[in-house]
């Protein structure tokens, strides 16, 4: 029988080429990989924090647009229907266990028809040790009827602040605008904080 002089297979040299080969392609392609995975998470994150930001300054601005709890007598004048310092003798209560107010607002609701006010009461709130920010909303009375979660990732270290265009806690309080401003820190404590104000400008006069 003749035997056949030809080797099937590679060669040390082949080998570890092959290997240098995979190597150049497969360390890029996985950086490439990984910086993808974390932008995403990037992204994810800052959108969350976009979307927050867009509800809070929606509800904010609608509800300083109401404001305006009107006397039952003539002239009608405007009570106080703005408390930002969490008064004992706040008229309108609007509260829930486990929450911090930072600012409240009151208005009458004509909705059902002249004459048939129904009195709407809003309050905005720190909740989870400060982290996050809560809307809710009474109607006629201290029970909250909604409980809405605005914004999260709060920076705990730093208390929203509330400015007005005449002082928030005057009397009778019903400043012609008002703003709130937090401190958004970075979910992933990659960043330093930063911050967003809400406006919100009064309707009646």
């Amino acid at each position: 029988m003749r035997l056949s002089s030809e080797e099937h297979g590679f060669t040390l040299i082949e080998l570890m080429v092959a290997m240098a080969i995979i190597a150049v392609i497969t360390v890029p392609l996985g950086n490439v990989v990984i910086a993808y995975l974390r932008t995403s998470d990037g992204t994810a994150a800052r959108m969350a924090e976009s979307n927050d930001a867009q509800i809070s300054a929606t509800y904010f601005a609608r509800d300083v647009a109401s404001v305006g709890v009107r006397g039952s007598a003539s002239p009608y004048v405007l009570q106080q229907s703005v408390d930002s310092a969490n008064s004992a003798t706040w008229p309108y209560p609007c509260a829930a266990t486990g929450t911090t107010p930072i600012v409240r607002f009151a208005w009458d609701d004509y909705a059902a028809g002249p004459g048939l006010a129904t009195q709407r009461r809003v309050a905005y709130v720190l909740a989870g040790g400060g982290t996050e920010l809560r809307r809710l909303a009474c109607s006629g009375s201290a029970a909250p009827v909604s409980n809405v979660a605005l914004a999260h990732d709060l920076d705990p270290s730093t208390a929203p602040t509330l400015s007005c265009s005449t002082p928030c806690a005057a009397s009778p309080a019903v400043p012609a605008t008002v703003s709130l401003t937090l401190s958004i820190k970075d979910p992933r404590n990659r960043g330093s904080a930063y911050t967003i104000t809400l406006t919100g400008q009064r309707r009646q006069t």
